[in-house]
């Protein structure tokens, strides 16, 4: 059963449903979200969750993989474990 809330003094034809009533009615309720619609799930009569549809992602830059992948590769190898690296920065000078 929805309930027709208002925020404010303003009123908005939001959908609210309880708790127990999206439980049964999920994939509907998603479809209403995906569809554009405000789905407003409350507990004991209060909104505590808005179902709406996630942002698209933006891609990634073009050619920013490439760019690093050059980028690692034109750089110099150190030969180095990460262990005989640790040594040579802890270790003490012996100056």
């Amino acid at each position: 059963m929805a309930i027709l809330i208002s925020i404010g003094r303003r009123r908005c034809d939001v959908a609210a449903y309880s708790i127990a009533d999206a439980k049964n009615r999920l994939p509907t309720l998603i479809d209403k979200a995906l569809a554009g619609e405000e789905v407003i799930i409350t507990r004991r009569g209060k909104p505590v969750v808005e179902l709406r549809p996630t942002g698209n992602r933006p891609e990634p830059p073009v050619g920013s993989d490439e760019w690093l992948f050059e980028r690692t590769r034109s750089r110099p190898r150190v030969n180095l474990t990460s262990v005989e690296l640790l040594n040579l920065i802890y270790e003490p000078d012996e100056d």
